[in-house]
């Protein structure tokens, strides 16, 4: 852990190599069913909600649920379709008549008709892993409402994750509610969320399962002209409650009226019978969703070995003639390991993404899972990380020489495993190791030094690769069309930045424009990378100040079911802690976050805000409201926790026979051969280096 950082935990740690090998650092994607994105995984799934599990009766999985804030529901109320109100009986006052034959009238009771047209639509929108998680989800809801001592089941959420096109949403409602009545869908930032229908419940405690069923069936597929009629009742005061039901909950939809019916054995009784109300709907012209040009996206599992991501972005995008732009991931992943991740490509079909296979493979790619997809990827749309790391030429500390190396390990693992780490951004977000690093060129770009972040841009390593050679040539001649024969394809970012550099000049508005040229994605990483150094500052001075307790002034996120760095324009809603909270102890440290820095954020409120704003000054961003219009860059900022913890740990030593040589007193590992195998899962967002700089203390 670099020393100008604290740490969480106070054990002696030890000494190792990391990363000996690209083999000794394994980085797999966990999507966000909690499957590990390997080669051999069958495709990438949209999301399970990200939350504790409950036990199902209905198969092996396990379903998540969570407590959200209100969400409207999607009701989709302007494509129904308006009838005319009841007529006015022209018959004798209290005489009752029964419905047109001819009316679209389902019949209570009877098998719900279709079915089939809604697993068709579910098996082609939905991933099969997906679509049997839904109906376990829908199984466990009404197993849960049968039970005699259920629990609150009916709060569960199941999550189908984004999907982006409307009109894939607006059939997956339709043929979710129309296969499971009892279920109710919402629309959440384009991913629609699956939970209980309270109406249903309800509605069953005043008619039968049968027709509450058959109920909410005709209601969702508002069909014109069509009617309802529940079963004859002779009960009125039962007749009213279901009017009242059905005007309290769906009145400004529907209308209810009694009428006479004759059953089968001849006998008069008198059935309710509902229909939509008239009203002028608005519909939404379908045409211009039919004749939108349907872009073209492929997913697919990259895996690649000693490259960044973005610079994996760049071969692939070269090698497909797409733009860098055109990719879309859930987060980046280290340049030294070996490392599976989720991508999509706009306008490569699969069959063109396979042709590239053997080319790229020279490059350290490989490419699995190949598949079309209807929608883009977003930062953050996985469930975590699973790390697979080997610390090679394991010893103790320095200090530390009489002490027993295993008994060492174990001690700082499970200290760690315990007390959680402080959750920095990791070395490699800065470019660990680099002449310059990101965040340099991130605070130019901030003070709109345009000239300066382009030459530290271009400032190169000591290596004498083709690379280097052509950055260095080109802050010795500022040419940039010389530098820009020098460079290998596969420079994207470095190609685009200067062939604007060569049209308009190395100065204020050449640079500008260069920096234009790139996409918007890698233009923000750099401002990011900034922001994240601040974060990393503030996280150590808030422990070396307040230490574990939680004090007034910090913040806590308000909403548990809020993502940790969510932007601030998700409605990220933080609560100040205050003196009364503090000395009640409610909350605990691992819900407490810091800003990273933006136009939109909130500080806290105590010795940290001074200290921020002091740090930001000391950089010349004192007046600095993180927008910079000449590069279209707009920081909102966000709010991180400031503790996370290691899931699903285990680890061994490594040739234990080889590694072990016997004393008298005990046996212990061989310091000189030794090795440790960690895996363990992080949540997004999460370095692992920064876990095992805790574990181990000692800069990595």
């Amino acid at each position: 852990m670099p020393g100008a950082l604290t740490t969480r935990s106070n054990h002696a740690g030890f000494q190792g190599k990391v990363k000996t090998f690209a083999s000794d650092f394994v980085v797999t994607e966990i999507d966000t069913l909690g499957r590990l994105l390997s080669a051999s995984t069958a495709k990438t799934a949209p999301a399970l909600c990200n939350t504790p599990a409950i036990s199902k009766s209905c198969g092996p999985q396990s379903i998540h649920r969570h407590w959200p804030e209100p969400v409207e529901l999607f009701r989709e109320e302007e494509r129904c379709q308006g009838l005319a109100p009841f007529d006015s009986p022209s018959h004798s006052p209290g005489e009752d008549l029964l419905p047109a034959e001819d009316s679209a009238e389902p019949v209570a009771g009877a098998a719900p008709p279709g079915g089939l047209h809604e697993a068709a639509t579910l098996d082609s929108l939905l991933d099969k892993s997906v679509n049997e998680l839904l109906n376990q989800f829908a199984c466990s809801i009404k197993d849960g409402w049968d039970a005699e001592h259920a629990p609150a089941t009916h709060l569960a959420e199941f999550s189908l994750g984004p999907v982006l096109h409307k009109r894939n949403r607006a059939d997956l409602h339709s043929a979710i509610r129309q296969k499971f009545p009892f279920l109710m869908t919402v629309t959440r930032n384009n991913e629609i969320i699956v939970k209980a229908n309270s109406d249903y419940k309800q509605l069953c405690q005043l008619v039968s399962e049968e027709e509450a069923f058959d109920f909410l069936k005709f209601l969702d597929a508002k069909l014109e002209n069509s009617k309802f009629s529940f079963k004859p009742d002779g009960n009125k005061d039962h007749r009213k409650a279901v009017h009242h039901f059905i005007s309290q909950k769906f009145g400004k939809l529907l209308e209810t009226k009694s009428f006479s019916v004759t059953d089968f054995s001849g006998q008069q009784n008198v059935a309710i019978i509902v229909r939509f109300r008239e009203k002028n709907w608005s519909r939404k012209r379908p045409a211009a969703d039919l004749q939108e040009k349907q872009d073209i996206y492929t997913g697919f599992t990259l895996r690649k070995e000693n490259l960044e991501t973005l610079e994996a972005i760049s071969y692939l995008s070269s090698e497909l003639g797409v733009l860098p732009s055109d990719f879309t991931y859930t987060g980046i992943k280290d340049k030294k390991a070996i490392t599976y991740q989720a991508m999509v490509v706009k306008k490569v079909t699969p069959e063109r993404l396979k042709e590239i296979g053997s080319t790229i493979e020279k490059k350290g790619m490989k490419v699995y899972n190949i598949h079309s997809v209807s929608q883009q990827l977003r930062l953050g749309q996985l469930k975590g990380n699973h790390f697979d790391i080997i610390v090679r030429d394991l010893k103790l500390q320095s200090n530390d020489s009489s002490a027993n190396l295993e008994e060492r390990i174990s001690e700082a693992i499970e200290n760690v495993k315990t007390k959680g780490f402080v959750n920095y951004y990791g070395p490699q977000r800065f470019g660990h190791g680099q002449n310059v690093q990101t965040d340099q060129i991130g605070l130019a770009l901030l003070n709109e030094e345009m000239v300066k972040a382009v030459k530290l841009f271009f400032t190169p390593e000591d290596s004498d690769d083709p690379v280097n050679q052509a950055k260095r040539y080109f802050l010795q001649n500022e040419d940039a069309k010389g530098t820009l024969a020098m460079l290998p394809e596969f420079k994207v970012r470095e190609k685009m930045l200067l062939r604007a550099l060569n049209r308009y000049g190395v100065n204020q508005e050449g640079c500008t424009r260069g920096w234009l040229s790139i996409p918007h994605s890698m233009r923000v990483f750099y401002v990011h990378a900034y922001c994240s150094k601040i974060w990393n500052e503030a996280a150590s001075l808030r422990f070396l100040t307040y230490g574990s307790k939680v004090v007034e002034g910090d913040l806590v996120l308000s909403e548990e079911n809020v993502d940790e760095n969510s932007s601030v324009n998700d409605r990220v809603s933080v609560h100040v802690v205050t003196a009364l909270e503090e000395s009640a102890n409610k909350y605990a440290i691992s819900q407490v976050v810091l800003p990273m820095v933006g136009h939109s954020i909130k500080y806290p409120s105590n010795k940290v805000e001074q200290w921020y704003h002091e740090r930001l000054t000391k950089d010349g961003l004192q007046t600095c409201r993180f927008r910079v219009p000449t590069l279209q860059l707009s920081i909102p900022g966000c709010y991180r926790h400031i503790l996370k913890y290691i899931h699903n740990l285990s680890y061994h030593f490594l040739g234990d026979s080889e590694n072990r040589i016997e004393t008298e007193d005990d046996s212990h590992l061989n310091e000189s051969k030794a090795s440790l195998l960690l895996s363990f899962d992080l949540d997004p967002s999460c370095y692992a280096t920064v876990c095992l700089g805790e574990i181990m203390k000692c800069d990595l």
